[in-house]
């Protein structure tokens, strides 16, 4: 039975972008009690994991479905459990004195777990147990309350169940942090280049990468920070996204061979009017753009997105051109770009700002160009129900120890 669901589960979600819990759902959710202690899955990030376990005895709402399974809501997304875990609920009432406030929204935070966590029925450890949520999840709380004792207490939703963490267990979220990178060159060929804050090393950049992987990060998507910041998807504890600004030729000859090795995905916003025709001769004293033919080799690790066509200059003065052109100048480039690099990625919907100038003009034209996101160069993580045009970045840079790496990546909140 449990090789058949997750089979099934991952039929389900091969191949298909999540929209939300219960989209076309003609059957309401039904409440049900589990016979014995029930193993679930949900998907997380792009893939369908064990979740976690709900005790014996306990009731969840869930959708009933033409499979092994049910479907509940677990987070921002869909939980899964066999079917022959549950049967129907005896007396209404049972079912009402346990789900709390339906109708109750979300607080825009989430908490963290690092190991596997018992969620309980009430805020208090010696109330029983309703289960637990698996290490290395983001999870979305409704609030925080304190006990007798003054100690904090994380309320979640699981199966339209409340359940109660304490705060000793589980952390909470200070933001998922967004690396920016530029250039990347050998120690042995940086002559020109060397004291430039935005070149990293080779070396430098593939013990981050080790780092990375040997600490267990997913490496998200875009796309997937869109659904963090928008509450709409469900996403690991150690999560980082990876992203390039420019285009260089630098980042296929290097960074996308270490990136494809550890199987991480990254972001390569491209200044669409610098695309060369063909691949130029290497040379690592002068700024060289990619290809068309570049670009197409790396797409299996990098998302194409807008690094803006022409506005990517500064003026007399070295301030970004875009903060002096007008808001039509602004919008006309913006769709330009979107269309140039139409040929490597049918999804452009994400812009990084030229040398992180923004201004109520550009965030304005981001928006109407038709973008969902735009990055920045202020400092700082992303989280949930920020502003998605201003969202934040961090640098690692090449003189960073990795213990620096670990101090700027790791869930701290930022000063």
């Amino acid at each position: 039975m449990l090789t058949r669901l997750l089979f099934s589960l991952l039929l389900l979600c091969a191949g298909a972008a999540y929209a939300g819990p219960f989209v076309g759902q003609p059957v309401p959710p039904q409440y049900m009690q589990t016979t014995q202690d029930a193993d679930i899955w949900a998907q997380v990030g792009d893939q369908v994991i064990s979740v976690g376990t709900i005790e014996e005895g306990q009731i969840i709402a869930v959708s009933p479905m033409a499979a092994d399974y049910y479907e509940f809501r677990f987070g921002f997304g869909t939980g899964f459990i066999d079917k022959q875990h549950l049967e129907p609920v005896q007396g209404k009432q049972r079912v009402q004195d346990r789900l709390g406030d339906l109708n109750k929204p979300l607080s825009n935070q989430n908490l963290l777990t690092w190991q596997d966590v018992t969620v309980y029925n009430a805020p208090d450890s010696r109330s029983a147990p309703f289960g637990t949520l698996a290490e290395n999840l983001r999870y979305p709380i409704i609030g925080k309350l304190k006990d007798r004792l003054n100690q904090t207490w994380y309320e979640v939703r699981i199966g339209n169940r409340l359940g109660y963490i304490s705060s000793l267990d589980a952390q909470e979220d200070n933001g998922i942090p967004v690396l920016t990178y530029h250039h990347i060159l050998r120690d042995e060929e940086n002559t020109r280049f060397r004291h430039t804050s935005t070149t990293t090393s080779v070396r430098a950049f593939n013990n981050q990468m080790t780092w990375l992987r040997d600490r267990g990060y997913a490496t998200l998507s875009m796309y997937q920070l869109e659904g963090y910041v928008r509450n709409r998807m469900n996403l690991p504890a150690r999560a980082v996204v990876i992203t390039f600004d420019d285009g260089l030729k630098s980042v296929s000859r290097y960074a996308y061979p270490v990136l494809k090795q550890y199987g991480f995905k990254a972001t390569a916003f491209i200044i669409s009017s610098r695309i060369k025709g063909r691949p130029q001769r290497w040379d690592p004293k002068s700024l060289q753009f990619m290809s068309v033919s570049e670009l197409r080799k790396i797409a299996d690790v990098f998302d194409i997105q807008s690094h803006t066509h022409f506005l990517h200059r500064v003026d007399a003065l070295h301030h970004p051109i875009l903060l002096s052109r007008s808001y039509h100048n602004v919008l006309f480039d913006f769709e330009r770009s979107r269309r140039a690099l139409a040929q490597f990625n049918p999804h452009v919907l994400y812009l990084s700002y030229p040398f992180g100038g923004y201004d109520e003009k550009a965030v304005k034209a981001a928006n109407d160009a038709g973008f969902h996101l735009a990055v920045t160069t202020v400092k700082g993580k992303v989280k949930p129900g920020d502003n998605p045009f201003l969202l934040k970045r961090l640098y690692i840079l090449k003189t960073d120890s990795l213990e620096t790496m670990a101090k700027i990546i790791t869930n701290q909140p930022q000063g």
